[in-house]
C-alpha cells in the first residue's frame, strides 16, 4: 500500500504551530516593541528608532547587570566545568557506593533554580544562616559577612548557590562522555608508560571534546538566561547590584512599565545568546563533517 506524504507533516503540524504561536511570533514581536516607547498599558504607541538601543549603553543599570552576566559566565565555565569534570572522572571510577554518590551528586539538578534560591536564602542568612554559624561555629566569626546586603559580595555569593546545581549538571555530561572514551587507548597509553596525567590529558580529554562544547555551551546559555535564582533571593538588589540582564528587563517591563525599553534589553540577550548556539552548531557540525 502505497504511503500518503503528507501522514508525516500532518504529525508535525501542531508542534509546529505551538512552537510558531509560542516562541517564533513572539520573537518578532519583540523586536517590533523594542523598536517604541509602548508601556504595556496604553493602547497606541509611538516608533522612535534605536533611542531604546541608545540609552541602554548609558543606562548604569543595565551595564551592570551585563557586567554581572559575564561574572556568571565566567562561573559557570571557569568554576563549574573543570570541577564537574574532576567530579565525573571521580564518579567514573569503580569503588564501593559509587551509585549511591552518583545519585547524592546528581540530587541538585532535580531541583529548579526558584527551590535552590529558597535554600540558599537560609544558608546564606547574615545572622543566623548555616554559613555565618558554621564560622562562628569554628572561632572564625571575623569571616562572617552580610552576603546578601553588601554589593561588592551578593553578586558572588548568588552564582556560588546556582553552582551547587550547575557542577551537576556538567558532572552528567562528561559522564556521558566518558562512556565513549575507548579505553583500549587508555590502556595502550598505560601499557607505553604514560602517567595519569598524560592519559588524561592525551587520551582521554581529547575524546571529551563533544561533551566539553555541550557543556561550555549550555552552561554559557544558562549564564545569560539566569533569572530565577537571582529573584527568589535578593530580586536584583541591593541598588541593582546583582541584577542581570533577565532580571533587569523584567524589572523595566513589568515593574516600570516600560515595555519597549525591556524588550531591548531582551533582543540584547537574545542576540548575544544566539552567538554562543551558532558557535555549537557550528562545532557540530565540524564534527559531523570529520567522522
Amino acid at each position: 500500500m502505497k504511503k500518503k506524504w503528507w501522514i508525516p507533516y500532518a504529525f508535525l503540524a501542531l508542534p509546529l504551530t505551538m512552537y510558531l504561536i509560542w516562541v517564533i511570533i513572539p520573537i518578532f514581536q519583540t523586536v517590533i516593541i523594542s523598536f517604541t516607547d509602548w508601556d504595556s498599558v496604553s493602547p497606541s504607541y509611538n516608533f522612535i528608532g534605536l533611542e531604546n538601543y541608545k540609552m541602554l549603553f548609558y543606562d548604569y543599570y543595565f551595564l551592570t547587570s551585563l557586567l554581572n552576566n559575564i561574572k556568571w559566565m565566567v562561573g559557570f565555565v571557569i568554576v563549574a566545568i573543570p570541577i564537574g569534570l574532576g567530579i565525573a572522572m571521580l564518579m567514573d571510577q569503580k569503588f564501593k557506593g559509587n551509585k549511591f554518590f552518583k545519585t547524592m551528586m546528581y540530587l541538585p539538578m532535580t531541583l529548579s533554580f526558584v527551590v535552590i534560591g529558597e535554600i540558599w536564602t537560609w544558608i546564606l542568612e547574615p545572622n543566623h544562616g548555616v554559613i555565618n554559624e558554621f564560622l562562628r561555629g569554628i572561632g572564625l566569626g571575623n569571616l562572617a559577612k552580610p552576603w546578601l546586603s553588601d554589593p561588592n559580595l551578593v553578586t558572588y555569593a548568588l552564582i556560588f548557590a546556582a553552582l551547587w546545581r550547575q557542577i551537576s549538571y556538567a558532572m552528567v555530561l562528561f559522564l556521558a562522555g566518558l562512556q565513549s572514551v575507548p579505553t583500549e587507548q587508555v590502556e595502550a597509553a598505560y601499557v607505553d608508560g604514560a602517567n595519569s596525567w598524560q592519559r588524561f590529558w592525551y587520551v582521554i580529554l581529547p575524546a571529551l571534546r563533544p561533551a566539553m562544547v555541550i557543556a561550555i555551551t549550555v552552561n554559557i546559555i544558562d549564564s545569560l538566561r539566569a533569572f530565577d535564582i537571582v529573584f527568589v533571593i535578593t530580586r536584583g538588589g541591593p541598588f541593582y547590584s546583582s541584577s542581570v540582564m533577565a532580571n533587569y528587563m523584567y524589572i523595566e517591563s513589568f515593574n516600570n512599565y516600560n515595555m519597549g525599553y525591556g524588550a531591548s534589553i531582551a533582543v540584547i540577550q537574545f542576540f548575544i545568546t544566539l552567538g554562543f548556539i551558532i558557535w555549537y552548531l557550528i562545532n557540530s557540525f565540524k564534527k559531523e563533517d570529520n567522522l
